[in-house]
Formats: C-alpha cells, structure tokens, sequence
C-alpha cells in the first residue's frame, strides 16, 4: 500500500450559517404586542428620573434654528466644563454664575455642566436639571443650549452656546 501525492486543491471549510438574533427579534415582538394594544411600558429601574421633559433644547428668540442643530452636531468644540456634582441648590447658582462669567471673559462660545442625571438624589430624580435650564434661558449671554451627546454626559449634562465677545 502506498500513498497518493498530495492534492494542489484549496480545502474549504463549509460557511457557517448566519447567527439568529434571539433577543431583537423577542424585543420585536414585545413591542409590537404593546403597540397593538396600546399598553405602556412598565417603567424600569433606569427609567426613573429620566423621563423625557419639554425642554430639552432652548434657543434665544430671533436666532436661527441651524443654531440649535450645529450646537448639537459640535459645530463649536467645548472650550470648558463645569461640574456642580455635590452642590446644594444655593451652590450650584452661585457656582454656575461664576462659571459662565469666567468663560464670558475667557472668550469661550461652547461650555458643558454637568449637573447630573439624580441617581444618587432623593427618589432618584434630578434636582439640578431642570433648575439649571432655567437659570440659562434667564442668563442673557446664553444664546442657545442643548442636551449633551450620550457620549458627553447625556442628559446628565448641557452644552451651552454663549454670546460672543
């Protein structure tokens, strides 16, 4: 008995077969079934305090909207960040003033604060979101403000367009 010489062909291994995605087609269906019969969602543990609020973005009157969408796309780069993490109420007013007159005389256009998304807070909700949104629309150097990119400190954070120079 002898050997045959050795083939000059390519072996091929068979291909695999394409993965299911078990979990997105469950998602799928749960969904639709909630959507059919118009049932909410229950809420979930990192559902509470993150609800989404009607002012989200803020844009001063008689600019234009492409403002907004650049301030969001990073158009301006952040020059500067604040966090008020830890700060009472009173604090984080004084802090946030302090803040943004510096960055006015430092010439930045684009800051970001962190003021925190309020896992850590009372009942889980945000004390200082919604409070520093409104101290920016009274700030007359604010021209424009949105929240940050996930990536950025999402809605635990506010990108901020000031007045230039």
């Amino acid at each position: 008995m002898h050997r045959l010489p050795p083939s000059r062909r390519a072996t091929q291994k068979p291909s695999r077969p394409a993965p299911i995605a078990k979990q997105s087609i469950a998602d799928d269906r749960d969904a639709l079934a909630a959507s059919k019969y118009a049932a909410e969602p229950t809420p979930t543990a990192w559902d509470v305090g993150q609800e989404p609020e009607p002012e989200q973005t803020y844009l001063r009157r008689g600019l234009p909207a492409d403002i907004l969408t650049k301030l969001r796309r990073g158009h301006w780069s952040v020059q500067s960040e604040f966090d008020l993490h830890g700060l009472t109420v009173g604090e984080a007013r004084d802090a946030l003033a302090d803040f943004l007159d510096d960055a006015r005389q430092n010439g930045y256009r684009c800051v970001r604060v962190i003021h925190g998304k309020g896992l850590q807070s009372r009942n889980r909700e945000p004390v200082l979101k919604g409070k520093v949104r409104l101290w920016l629309t009274r700030w007359d150097e604010v021209l424009a403000y949105c929240e940050a990119p996930p990536h950025a400190g999402g809605g635990g954070a506010v990108l901020i367009l000031l007045r230039g120079r």
